[in-house]
């Protein structure tokens, strides 16, 4: 693995956790847990989004297939990250665990994954003016 891949995935453990903070300490009181979820998906897309769009320049990814190597690694430390994390340090149950990739209980933070895993590819695209299609 390139250890600039494993590096720039780093900062995400912050943005998840200040995200985090923000919906439990602001907008949960004002919003019923499911669509408090919701909102907290999203806003971790943006902010990750952001994070990404800066980060690139750094990273100087050489091609499309480097950026999605980029999200693909990103999206393997992501998921082992939450699930051991998640089991092993916060005790929470497998079952707990995969509540929250139910998408058809309106869980979307599946969407999360997707985005990282993708986004790398798309900002890499736009910055080099190119179509998304490759062509």
């Amino acid at each position: 693995m390139n250890w600039k891949f494993f590096v720039s995935w780093v900062p995400g453990i912050p943005i998840a956790i200040i995200n985090g903070v923000i919906r439990e300490y602001w907008y949960q009181q004002f919003l019923p847990e499911q669509q408090s979820h919701q909102l907290s998906t999203l806003s971790f897309i943006i902010l990750f989004g952001v994070y990404i769009w800066f980060i690139l320049r750094w990273l100087k990814l050489p091609s499309p297939r480097a950026a999605l190597r980029l999200g693909l690694t990103w999206l393997a430390l992501t998921f082992a990250f939450e699930f051991l994390f998640g089991h092993f340090v916060m005790g929470h149950s497998w079952a707990t665990l995969f509540q929250d990739y139910n998408i058809f209980a309106g869980r979307v933070w599946v969407l999360v994954l997707v985005w990282i895993s993708t986004a790398p590819v798309i900002f890499y695209r736009i910055k080099r003016g190119r179509s998304l299609s490759g062509k």
